[in-house]
């Protein structure tokens, strides 16, 4: 017989409950120390006091409903209740983006994380701007955006390298698909031709250089693509591959 909720008791955990990801295990019954930041977004910007839920992450065992047991000055213990999901499993793709001026690539980190990506590897070409990522922000970019869209999992980030490195270092069983706005495959046909494991190469606001791309079309795991007639940016470009590959795997 179905199970129908009473409307008259308020479901648990509300929907409405605050999400965090925190570092360590989650497990029933294990109360969990959260400081800092977290632990003023919940306090102060939520307003949540000793009793209320909260939903928890650990990027391991998936999602938790928690209850806040206690709250401090300066950190909260919340105690994890039951499991509501186990992590949601992760299409093997990874997006290998060159740096961009900063917010443009906070767009980049955080629609990744929307859109599922297993990895996120910068990439330092002859024409970017930037050559440097600070990784404990584009942590805190990437975790705020699976908390504001409900991941149960977070893409890996590695330190940025230079394009040489990233093509030396390439594990061959990988294919790595290449946004040329000279012109490719078309990009829906390359991903469902392919399938996985998978990765999207994309150039800075500037592009590749000639000897840049002659490099990447040399490289055996690589096959250009084009994302259209129209040059895109940088982080549209990204964008739209990525949901290309998505749909093409199956994933949306």
């Amino acid at each position: 017989m179905a199970v129908t909720h009473d409307p008259k008791v308020p479901a648990w955990p509300p929907r409405s409950a605050p999400r965090l990801f925190v570092p360590a295990p989650l497990a029933a019954g294990m109360p969990v120390t959260v400081s800092g930041n977290p632990a003023h977004y919940l306090c102060r910007v939520m307003r949540v006091s000793e009793g209320d839920a909260v939903i928890l992450c650990d990027d391991a065992t998936g999602e938790w409903a928690a209850r806040m047991v206690s709250a401090g000055k300066r950190d909260v213990v919340l105690e994890p209740v039951e499991r509501l999901r186990l992590r949601e499993a992760v299409p093997d793709l990874w997006l290998c983006p060159a740096l961009l001026k900063k917010d443009r690539f906070d767009t980049v980190l955080e629609k990744a994380t929307e859109l599922g990506v297993a990895a996120i590897r910068a990439v330092v070409t002859r024409r970017c701007v930037a050559d440097k990522l600070n990784l404990d922000r584009a942590r805190t970019v990437t975790t705020e955006a699976a908390e504001q869209c409900a991941r149960t999992a977070l893409p890996e980030l590695a330190a940025p390298v230079t394009l040489d490195a990233l093509l030396r270092d390439w594990p061959a069983e990988r294919a790595l698909f290449f946004a040329d706005e000279l012109g490719g495959e078309p990009a829906a046909a390359a991903f469902t031709a392919a399938g996985a494991p998978a990765a999207i190469l994309i150039g800075p606001e500037g592009g590749f250089d000639d000897a840049e791309r002659t490099a990447i079309r040399a490289h055996p795991a690589a096959c250009a693509i084009t994302l259209g007639p129209r040059i895109l940016r940088g982080e549209t470009a990204a964008i739209a591959a990525m949901a290309l590959w998505m749909g093409a795997a199956g994933d949306w």
